[in-house]
C-alpha cells in the first residue's frame, strides 16, 4: 500500500497560488493525493499539478468557485471520483474584499468576502464532514482551516471587513470542532501573519510587507512553506489530541 493510499485524498482550496499552492505541494511530498482547486487562475493551477506529479505525488486541478454551492458539490464529487475517499480538507480559498476603510466598504465587497470566505467555507466543511463523519459512516478526517492574525489585529483603516469574515472563521473552526469530535473528525484553523506572497500586490499595495515589517517581532515576514508546515501538522497523526485549536502562525505579530 502507498503511502498516497493510506493518507487518502485531501481538497485544498484556493490552492493555485501563495499559501494553498505550499500546502497542496507540500501535502502532495506528505502521502496525500491532492484536488488543486482554483476559481481563477487555471494556467497556475496546472503547474501546481505538475510540480506534484513530476515528484512522483498524485494530483489534479479542479475548477470550482467556492462561493457557488453548486460548484463545491461537483468539486467533491469529482475529487471522490478522480483520486478516492476524502479524508482532508484545508479551507484556503478567500478574498479580501480590496483595501477600505469601513465607511467606503461596498455592499457588493462584503456580499463576495462572506460569500467566499465564510458561507464557502461553510459549505466545503459540510461536503467533508458528510463524507469524513463516523456517523454518516465515514471513517474520519481532519478539517483545516485559515483563518489570519486580522481577525485578533482588527485590520483597521485596511480590511476590517476581511478580518470580520475571518473572525467568523475562528468561532466556526471551535464550534464545528466540538460538534464534530466523537464523529472521527478533527477541525482546527492556522491564522498566519504577514505572509510574502502576492496577495498585497494584488491588492493595489506592493510595500504593505515593507511599510508593516517593523510591527512583527521576529522582523520579517512569513514564507507559505512556513504556514504549510502548521497546517500539515493539524492533519498530521502528530496532531491527534488537537481539535478547535486555532494555531497562530504570525511571527509574533
Amino acid at each position: 500500500m502507498t503511502n498516497q493510499e493510506q493518507l487518502g485524498t485531501l481538497i485544498v482550496t484556493g490552492a493555485s497560488r501563495g499559501i494553498g499552492a505550499a500546502v497542496a505541494t507540500l501535502a502532495a511530498e506528505r502521502g496525500y493525493a491532492v484536488a488543486v482547486n482554483f476559481a481563477a487562475g487555471e494556467a497556475e493551477a496546472a503547474k501546481v499539478v505538475e510540480k506534484i506529479v513530476f515528484r512522483g505525488g498524485h494530483a489534479i486541478a479542479i475548477h470550482a468557485d467556492i462561493s457557488q454551492e453548486e460548484q463545491i458539490i461537483r468539486m467533491f464529487e469529482t475529487a471522490e471520483r478522480e483520486l478516492g475517499p476524502i479524508k482532508a480538507l484545508v479551507n484556503n480559498a478567500a478574498v479580501t474584499g480590496g483595501f477600505a476603510r469601513v465607511e467606503e466598504v461596498s455592499s457588493a465587497a462584503l456580499a463576495k468576502v462572506f460569500a467566499v470566505n465564510v458561507t464557502g467555507t461553510i459549505l466545503c466543511a459540510r461536503e467533508a464532514v458528510r463524507r469524513m463523519s463516523t456517523r454518516h459512516g465515514g471513517s474520519g478526517g481532519a478539517i483545516v482551516n485559515i483563518s489570519s492574525r486580522a481577525a485578533h489585529t482588527g485590520a483597521p483603516g485596511e480590511w476590517v471587513h476581511y478580518a470580520a469574515s475571518k473572525g467568523a472563521i475562528d468561532s466556526f473552526t471551535i464550534g464545528l470542532a466540538r460538534e464534530v469530535a466523537r464523529e472521527g473528525i478533527q477541525v482546527s484553523a492556522v491564522a498566519p501573519g504577514l505572509v510574502d506572497t502576492g496577495l498585497h500586490a494584488a491588492n493595489g499595495d506592493p510595500n504593505r510587507l515593507q511599510r508593516l515589517m517593523g510591527t512583527i517581532p521576529m522582523g520579517r515576514a512569513g514564507e507559505p512553506r512556513e504556514i504549510a508546515e502548521g497546517v500539515l501538522w493539524l492533519l498530521s497523526s502528530a496532531a491527534s489530541y488537537a481539535t478547535g485549536t486555532i494555531l497562530q502562525i504570525g511571527g509574533g505579530r
